[in-house]
This record gives structure tokens, C-alpha cells and sequence, in this order.
């Protein structure tokens, strides 16, 4: 099982960019706990991290044969198109996830173009988000290849 874990703009300042908002942990932190624990899942992840939409699009088209994709679209989740089309176009289960809880900040931040056409959501938890994330699609894609799903 295959899972693409997408990381977009100022993503990359974790841990240094408001940490009363965003948390400690750096990115780096965040990929090696989400790969220890997709060891235990027998999951192959792979990690991109970009502060270009063109750059996701294209890393969102490249994937297309994987079994699914978590993102963390950053300030894109409000203004990006290109990206939720790439994810409709795909076809790939994906799960959306955001460290801060976006509907408690900014009104701007309370529309999400990508939840529309995500399976899910994950908003609030911290890094954790991105453990259930990969836990429930982990899930999802197990139902459905054993005809549960």
C-alpha cells in the first residue's frame, strides 16, 4: 500500500513558525513519526513538500496510481482550484488534514476548497492529525481490498 503525503506552502518552517498555532514539532519530526508508524501498517509513504500550487499539482498527477494521498494544502485549502482539481481528477482516496483547528481562526480559513472532494478532514489535532489520517485511510484501503469497503 502506497500512500502520498502532500505538505504545502510555509509548511516547511514547522516548528518555527508560530508554534502556539502550528506546534513544535518541525515537518521533519512530523514524517519520522508518521513513518514509524506506517511501518507497524506496512504502508510505503513518500513525502513532498512544496510552496508552489503547480509543484503539488504536478506531484498529485505523478501519483496517480498510488492508493491514496493525505494533504496538508497550507493556505491553498482556501484558494486553490488547480489542487482540488488534481485530486478529483486522480481519483485517489485522500484525506485532508490541518494542525490548526481552521474553523476556530480566521473566517478566510473557514472554507475549504478541498473538502468537497476529499473522502475526509482532519482539523485541529496537532500532528496527531496526520497519525488518524493515515490510520483511516490505512483502513479505508484495507476494507476495501479485503471487499469490506
Amino acid at each position: 500500500m502506497r500512500i502520498l503525503v502532500l505538505n504545502g506552502p510555509n509548511l516547511n518552517l514547522l516548528g518555527r513558525r508560530q508554534p502556539e498555532v502550528y506546534g513544535r514539532e518541525t515537518l521533519a519530526d512530523i514524517e519520522l513519526l508518521m513513518r514509524n508508524h506506517a511501518d507497524a501498517l506496512h504502508v510505503e509513504l513518500k513525502f513532498v513538500q512544496s510552496n508552489h500550487e503547480g509543484d503539488l499539482v504536478d506531484a498529485i498527477q505523478e501519483h496517480l496510481d498510488w492508493d491514496g494521498m493525505i494533504i496538508n494544502a497550507g493556505a491553498y485549502t482556501h484558494t486553490s482550484l488547480a489542487i482540488a482539481d488534481a485530486i478529483t481528477s486522480v481519483q485517489v482516496p485522500t484525506v485532508e488534514v490541518h494542525l490548526s483547528n481552521i474553523y476556530a481562526r480566521e473566517r478566510i480559513r473557514h472554507r475549504s476548497l478541498l473538502a468537497p472532494v476529499v473522502w475526509g478532514q482532519v482539523s485541529g489535532l496537532g500532528y496527531r492529525g496526520y497519525l488518524a489520517a493515515l490510520d483511516a485511510l490505512q483502513r479505508r484501503l484495507t476494507d476495501e481490498a479485503a471487499g469490506a469497503g
